[in-house]
């Protein structure tokens, strides 16, 4: 099982119930005032918790009966995710107004033992009570209470029917996703981090892109899910925030396991080892296959996306739909998001730029046959891929590409 890489020692001290908007404090890493981030932009902007306490009102705040109600006291039998920060139920409540059918709801309950603690849980209600988008999971409400039994944490979300693209990629007991679909999803996942890097006053960094936060709803339109490690990035001048490295082992980028440099730069290395867990249908770690094969990245660097044997590491279950052409572009652009110098990565703006023209191209040319492609140098779409990456000042990476994270 994957596992986060960082320990969060948190203290927090209860002393009341709590039925107020939740607040941290707000810590920079420079004493600069925040500055412009793009030409024509807002000069000075407000930092996420200062727009949360203008949002708050928007969400719902329940008390702790209502969600045990809500959970049948929180069944194992509407048990359906577990993670770091605690585990997720099903559950219904009631409208706000008290009218018409419950609503299903997933609901995260705080595990006080666990990895993740308050900090977590007080910046994934800022952040998800102030972003809006499409492609970020809702947060309907959540629930904060001290007292004598303790202190409780949740949260209450939209409910995704679909699980996560992990479950769909990895998990055999679930039907595989079709090429397009994939395409159709990692590109919603896209712009939903395009928006959190350009879409605000204030940038954010997500910190955690992988498989599993990608949620899916019943039209399987994907979603950002677990805002808990987010924090805003860069002000004014400066190209980096430093922190302690936290996250999941085999998707930070190396300069950040490194040096706890952290940028957008940072989300798109993420981004590129699901790129390639999309393709090959692999996890990025896996423990129970020969050794030269248990690192995705290292593994994949062997058949690159110009060879004539890039098709060796196609997902078998899509052998017979995907498209040459399209994977090898994703291939090339994986490996632009991969590079080890952060500043030779895409933007997500180019990355969204790209996925949308190989989804219509795909969309167009139709499935392949599966018969394999036999070529002495580069194909058309790669070189096509590359121009098109270099047009927009990306270099191509190379695949000699060192893993940052340790065995």
């Amino acid at each position: 099982m994957i596992k986060c890489f960082a320990i969060f020692k948190n203290k927090f001290k209860s002393k009341r119930d709590v039925r107020s908007a939740p607040e941290r404090r707000n810590h920079q890493t420079s004493g600069a005032k925040r500055g412009t981030r793009s030409a024509g932009s807002i000069s000075s902007s407000k930092s996420i918790p200062e727009m949360y306490r203008e949002k708050h009102h928007n969400l719902r705040v329940f008390s702790p009966s209502e969600l045990k109600e809500a959970t049948n006291n929180f069944s194992r039998l509407l048990k359906i995710g577990e993670g770091g920060f605690g585990s997720v139920y099903k559950g219904r409540i009631r409208p706000l107004d008290g009218h018409g059918d419950p609503v299903i709801v997933a609901i995260k309950k705080l595990n006080t033992q666990g990895l993740q603690g308050h900090k977590q849980w007080v910046a994934e209600v800022q952040f998800l009570g102030v972003l809006d988008h499409p492609n970020l999971v809702k947060l309907i409400g959540y629930c904060a209470a001290d007292g004598e039994r303790g202190i409780q944490r949740l949260l209450v979300y939209e409910y995704m029917q679909n699980k996560s693209l992990e479950d769909h990629l990895f998990n055999r007991a679930v039907p595989t996703i079709p090429w397009k679909s994939r395409l159709q999803i990692i590109l919603g996942a896209a712009q939903g981090m395009e928006y959190l890097h350009e879409g605000l006053e204030v940038q954010v960094i997500y910190r955690d892109f992988k498989s599993s936060n990608v949620l899916l709803d019943k039209d399987f339109h994907p979603k950002l899910s677990d805002f808990g490690l987010a924090r805003e990035g860069p002000e004014g001048n400066l190209s980096h925030v430093s922190t302690a490295p936290v996250g999941t082992y085999g998707y930070a980028a190396p300069e950040y396991v490194e040096t706890g440099h952290l940028s957008t730069k940072s989300d798109v290395y993420s981004f590129g080892v699901v790129l390639y867990e999309l393709i090959t249908g692999r996890r990025t770690i896996e423990r129970n296959l020969p050794a030269m094969e248990r690192k995705l990245l290292d593994w994949v660097k062997q058949f690159p996306p110009d060879g004539r044997n890039f098709s060796v590491i196609i997902d078998p279950r899509i052998r017979n739909q995907y498209s040459p052409t399209a994977a090898r572009r994703i291939a090339s652009l994986a490996d632009s998001c991969l590079s080890k110098n952060a500043n030779n990565r895409p933007t997500m703006n180019q990355v969204v730029e790209i996925l949308q023209e190989v989804l219509q191209d795909s969309s167009q040319g139709g499935t392949s046959s599966g018969v394999r492609i036999v070529e002495s140098s580069k194909s058309d779409d790669i070189i096509a891929a590359e121009e098109h990456l270099n047009k927009m000042g990306v270099r191509p990476n190379t695949r000699h590409i060192p893993i940052a994270q340790k065995s």
